[in-house]
């Protein structure tokens, strides 16, 4: 009768066969060698460590990137350098393709220096760039507003006696985390247009007499104003604090015994328009601030904000050698 078959099909095993091989891990084994010899050996506690490294596994995963240069631990470089082409990208320049033509054309240049090289990263925060000479705004901490201030509001961000203030209109903006102020000041009676920023280099550039910007402005004056005027505010009417005088003057109108004046200058000391048109016969009933460089009102409402647009801001920049 023929043994009885595993379910594999093997026959079972012989038991005399069975009892002559040493069982594994049994007590016979442990001076055996593969052969059934004695082994010459190791200690028993050194075997042992041998075994549980073959045994045991790493759980790390592989990189898919194995040979990778350490790159720099430099925060800066890891936190704010980005591709070039990523960076125009993202201003709404061109796409990443059209932008690595720019690049390849010399069209684009950083901190003034033609960059050719795919590939190069800079600091939008901190790095100027230009395509074609044009300075790209690519700083997305930047922020720039134009407020149309309305009349009896005080150019600043808090007063301490409670009057109505710039801070009041954009409270909400300032509760949110935004730092604003505002370029120059508008006195109390004068209303119209002032930026809001938190550019530190454009406010302070905007403001410094070096770089002559040119402000608006419309005054309603007593007084039927003639040709005269034009020629007195033009060639320069002494002041307390100096000689002062305006770019460009236009009567607009004259009616029942009132004139609208455009006043065009680009000093800016304390009320110096008011101071002009007193000093001239012609005092101001009211003053509102309608252009600063090529930024203009327009229809905006007294109260209002709104964001610079590019053409705007870019014109602003070259103004100032930004």
């Amino acid at each position: 009768m023929s043994r009885t078959a595993r379910r594999d099909g093997t026959p079972e095993n012989n038991r005399s066969y069975a009892k002559a091989r040493p069982q594994r891990g049994g007590q016979g084994a442990k001076n055996l060698n593969k052969r059934g010899k004695a082994a010459a050996g190791k200690p028993e506690k050194q075997q042992r460590k041998q075994r549980d490294s073959e045994i045991l596994l790493s759980n790390a995963r592989p990189a898919k990137r194995q040979h990778v240069a350490p790159r720099a631990t430099n925060e800066q470089e890891q936190g704010e350098l980005i591709r070039l082409q990523k960076v125009l990208a993202k201003a709404g320049v061109a796409s990443r393709r059209h932008a690595e033509i720019l690049i390849d054309a010399g069209r684009v240049e950083v901190n003034g220096k033609i960059i050719m090289e795919q590939g190069t990263r800079v600091n939008p925060n901190t790095d100027v760039i230009r395509v074609d000479g044009v300075r790209v705004n690519v700083n997305e901490k930047n922020q720039y507003f134009v407020l149309n201030k309305p009349r009896g509001l005080h150019s600043t961000m808090s007063d301490e006696l409670g009057r109505p203030c710039i801070g009041d209109i954009i409270s909400e903006r300032i509760a949110s985390g935004q730092r604003l102020f505002h370029v120059g000041r508008l006195d109390a009676d004068t209303e119209g247009l002032l930026l809001l920023t938190n550019d530190g280099e454009l406010a302070n550039r905007l403001m410094h007499p070096k770089y002559e910007v040119s402000k608006t402005y419309l005054a309603t004056v007593l007084g039927e104003a003639d040709r005269a005027l034009i020629k007195q505010l033009r060639d320069g009417i002494e002041l307390d604090d100096g000689p002062a005088k305006a770019d460009y003057v236009q009567i607009i109108d004259t009616y029942q015994g009132k004139s609208l004046i455009r006043v065009e200058l680009h000093e800016g000391r304390k009320h110096i328009v008011r101071r002009m048109l007193k000093a001239a016969g012609y005092p101001v009933q009211a003053l509102v601030r309608t252009k600063l460089h090529t930024v203009q009102l327009g229809e905006q409402k007294p109260g209002t904000i709104r964001a610079l647009n590019d053409m705007e801001l870019t014109s602003l920049y070259k103004a100032v050698d930004m």
